[in-house]
């Protein structure tokens, strides 16, 4: 039996691989889970190696498996740059563009954009997937993460494509009730609503007043009886008067504007929250990245993100 990699199971591990299992690699593929474990089977017996450690419920890469998978897609990003650069003599992109973006935002501001820009590039065929804590930003995975903050990584191309920032907001009920803060420390009194998102300290609230040698920051450590990982239950308990949240602003200016929503501490800044497209380096002349990156920034500058299919 040959041992030579047949160029087309490169495609088939990847997309095993970022399913999880063998189930879910089927649905993606549209074909039965035995025809999947058959053909991963076959792909072994080629290779007289094993792959994947598979149980009934679940999946895992053997150390061979991750370095199939290592090379896999980095030969078919290659392939899609190719294909890329000598599509940009039609002057169109095309082929395949995985988008990654929070749960919030990505389904009322992304999603939409997708829709317009699906009719706008015919020829991109779109994956979006939300996520409550975004992919390792190494992660080949995807080819764009909508992202809020400044990523920490330098190995890969963060573009600003919206001002934001966070604020802490409460209904006007809850205020009435229980008092406005004055200061930060008074947050420690509050019955504050949590949301576990990312990386960030759980809990910690830090807010910063002042400028250059007039600015201080403070930690406040918070607590309250609700806490959620998705930020429109969070915001959804605060408009129901259970307490003070923490949310960008992006996910709660129609609340302000209506008044459901007053700010709390307006003097005090929390951290940096601007909305950035986070793409590897190698996509950088991809025109389907550019062209999508660009989109979405002309969208969120004109505030047509959250309006579907206009």
């Amino acid at each position: 039996m040959s041992t030579s990699i047949q160029p087309a199971e490169l495609g088939f591990f990847s997309t095993l691989a970022a399913a999880g299992s063998l189930s879910a690699a089927a649905r993606e593929m549209g074909v039965t889970t035995p025809a999947v474990s058959k053909r991963l089977a076959l792909m072994e017996a080629r290779l007289g190696l094993t792959l994947v450690n598979r149980t009934t419920r679940r999946m895992g890469l053997t150390p061979e498996g991750e370095l199939y998978l290592a090379h896999a897609r980095r030969i078919l990003g290659e392939i899609e740059d190719m294909a890329q650069l000598l599509g940009q003599a039609k002057g169109e992109p095309q082929g395949l563009l995985r988008v990654n973006a929070t749960l919030g935002f990505g389904r009322s501001h992304v999603a939409p954009v997708i829709s317009r820009f699906a009719r706008r590039y015919p020829e991109v065929d779109v994956q979006l997937q939300l996520s409550v804590n975004p992919p390792p930003l190494t992660d080949d995975a995807f080819d764009v993460c909508i992202r809020f903050g400044m990523p920490p990584d330098t190995r890969v191309i963060a573009r600003r494509i919206a001002s934001n920032r966070r604020l802490l907001c409460a209904a006007p009920a809850y205020l009435a009730r229980a008092g406005t803060p004055r200061v930060p420390n008074d947050l420690a009194r509050h019955a504050c609503i949590g949301i576990r998102q990312g990386d960030e300290a759980y809990g910690t609230w830090r807010l910063t007043s002042g400028r250059g040698a007039t600015e201080r920051t403070q930690a406040v450590k918070t607590r309250g009886p609700l806490a959620t990982n998705d930020g429109e239950i969070a915001v959804s308990w605060a408009l129901d008067g259970h307490g003070i949240v923490m949310r960008a602003e992006w996910d709660i200016a129609r609340y302000l504007r209506s008044g459901r929503l007053v700010q709390v501490l307006p003097g005090w800044r929390t951290p940096e929250a601007d909305i950035h497209a986070v793409y590897p380096q190698r996509h950088q002349l991809s025109t389907r990245v550019r062209a999508f990156v660009d989109f979405m920034a002309a969208a969120l500058a004109r505030g047509e993100a959250g309006q579907a299919g206009k």
